[in-house]
């Protein structure tokens, strides 16, 4: 455990390379790492996809590194980034040296995303999303398209765009799944689009079926999203935030909406999963 500008990565590597990576973003509420077992599931499905070596790590070793630097960090609201850096693979450039280990292991925290409680703004991006990419789906270090095009989308003052692929097909928003609502039905691409397929997505999916709110995951184009009652979108940064404007459209926010009683739902839910402290001692930042 060292301090962030302390930390070093082997400069020679398929990750520093070629992006062979993946990571995942869990949130932290009351201490506690928020949906952990399933974050690690799929982090594990997607190094496996890219050949990324996960020996020696485990749901419970690499999640009791999280609470410790999430304990040592003293995040109580907050997030984290846990990311697994491939060292070796078949790749065009390698080091004459290599050492045993053949992947790195970064754990990060930060801040809580902010989250205006009034609603976001959304726009659509004019960058789409390759379904035949090999990466498709896959949350690895190759993620500078969706950072421009979150950038592009603030450089006109909106929160998020939506995010078409190459077929004019919604995916998702630029660093979140997206979902509407139309005649109280849920909507939400299919992951055939290439979207994600996000933990708080599929936590916001168990809710409404635990509610009896009928989903449908499908492909859908813009005249769809654009004839929608609701907006939402999901993510552990975000959790659920519900959309006010998109382009020129406003939608109201009334506690009755499907949106805000999952949203409800979903505070809830974080509220059950957070285990209360008893005598807390203080833990001191690394140096």
């Amino acid at each position: 455990m060292v301090d962030a500008t302390k930390a070093r990565v082997a400069p020679v590597s398929s990750a520093m390379l070629y992006g062979r990576g993946v990571f995942t973003t869990v949130a932290v509420y009351g201490g506690n790492p928020f949906l952990w077992p399933e974050h690690w599931r799929r982090l594990v499905t997607n190094a496996d996809h890219l050949g990324i070596n996960h020996e020696g790590c485990s749901e419970r070793s690499v999640g009791e590194a999280l609470r410790k630097l999430v304990a040592v960090n003293r995040v109580t609201t907050g997030r984290a980034r846990v990311v697994l850096l491939a060292r070796n693979s078949p790749d065009f450039w390698k080091t004459k040296r290599t050492t045993g280990r053949k992947t790195d292991l970064l754990i990060m925290t930060s801040d809580q995303q902010k989250v205006r409680e009034a609603g976001i703004s959304l726009a659509v991006s004019p960058y789409r999303v390759n379904t035949a990419s090999p990466v498709v789906g896959i949350k690895t270090l190759n993620y500078l398209e969706r950072v421009l095009a979150w950038e592009e989308a603030q450089s006109r003052q909106f929160d998020e765009a939506v995010m078409l692929n190459e077929r004019g097909e919604v995916v998702s928003a630029t660093m979140a799944n997206i979902f509407w609502v139309n005649d109280g039905t849920i909507h939400t691409p299919s992951l055939v689009t290439g979207a994600y397929d996000g933990v708080t997505r599929a936590a916001v999916l168990d809710l409404a079926e635990k509610q009896f709110i009928p989903v449908l995951q499908g492909v859908y184009d813009m005249a769809d999203l654009t004839n929608a009652e609701e907006i939402f979108l999901t993510s552990a940064s975000l959790g659920l935030a519900i959309v006010t404007a998109f382009d020129f459209r406003q939608y109201g926010v009334t506690q009755e909406s499907i949106a805000a009683r999952l949203r409800s739902d979903l505070r809830e839910l974080i509220a059950a999963g957070i285990e209360p402290k008893v005598n807390p001692r203080p833990v001191k930042r690394p140096d």
